[in-house]
């Protein structure tokens, strides 16, 4: 099953970043957003991209051209650069990546629409490549099979952009700077759909995926949504990108899946299932 990243809009709200490059290529730490999501999904098995292209795509081509080289310490003989001894080795040997232009000016549901022939399978797992999370990427699949629709999205919490605090009287009991709120539920991304999908989207430039092919598919009844109560974080501002770099250097990473081993992947036996919720 392979998963699908939208990596080619222009992060214009990020532009003290993207200026210079993708916004997937940001880093938190010293990796690029984009790695830190295909982390997530490595995870629980799920290690077959296809990245579709837009704004500075040759950027995130070259990172993975030389992902090798630039993951590892070796040594090169000048005047022979195939005779280069690696030193030590990255754990991603086993990732397949396909990278696809889909169009400098292209919307999310073009883009989509684009790599329809790369798809084999049924099913395919489709997330944006500017937010991280420690959804379940296992779980999210077994509710996607156990009903029958053709599309899932995954509903999480926003964060607050506002303080929230607690009071007793005109004292400040509890204050939090950035919490999740506790009320509704927005599209966080991380979908799995049915290829029959394919069918609500075209390639013109002007389709939107949040628009039309997902407003017209949950008309259908075909859309169902997966709570999920954990972290979630998109990347929209450089104050967001701010709080994850935070995060990362205190080690309060709970995106981090991947290192983490009372996360380590179960059996599908052994995941319980989530009781179905319409969109």
């Amino acid at each position: 099953m392979k998963v699908v990243l939208l990596c080619g809009g222009l992060g214009t709200r990020l532009k003290e970043e993207t200026e210079f490059r993708p916004k997937p290529m940001v880093k938190i730490g010293e990796k690029p957003i984009l790695w830190h999501i295909m982390k997530t999904y490595s995870h629980y098995g799920f290690k077959d991209f296809l990245i579709c292209l837009g704004y500075k795509g040759n950027m995130i081509k070259e990172y993975f051209l030389n992902y090798k080289i630039m993951n590892n310490d070796f040594t090169i003989q000048l005047g022979n650069k195939e005779n280069i001894e690696f030193h030590n080795n990255h754990t991603e040997y086993d990732w397949n990546i396909t990278l696809v232009d889909t169009g400098m000016h292209s919307q999310t549901g073009s883009r989509v629409k684009k790599i329809e022939n790369y798809i084999d399978d049924d099913y395919f797992l489709l997330t944006y490549g500017d937010g991280v999370a420690n959804v379940n990427i296992r779980e999210l699949v077994k509710f996607h099979k156990s009903h029958g629709k053709i599309g899932t999205m995954t509903g999480v919490h926003p964060s607050s952009r506002f303080g929230e605090f607690e009071l007793a009287g005109n004292q400040v009991l509890e204050f939090n700077e950035k919490p999740q709120t506790k009320e509704g539920l927005i599209n966080g991304g991380f979908f799995v759909f049915n290829k029959e999908f394919f069918k609500y989207l075209h390639e013109e430039e002007d389709c939107i995926l949040e628009k039309s092919p997902l407003v017209d598919l949950a008309a259908d009844g075909e859309l169902m949504v997966y709570p999920h109560d954990g972290f979630w974080q998109c990347i929209d501002t450089y104050r967001e990108l701010e709080v994850l770099n935070e995060l990362w250097e205190k080690g309060e990473t709970p995106w981090k899946v991947w290192d983490k081993p009372e996360l380590e992947v179960e059996s599908w036996k052994a995941i319980s299932g989530k009781k179905e919720t319409s969109l």
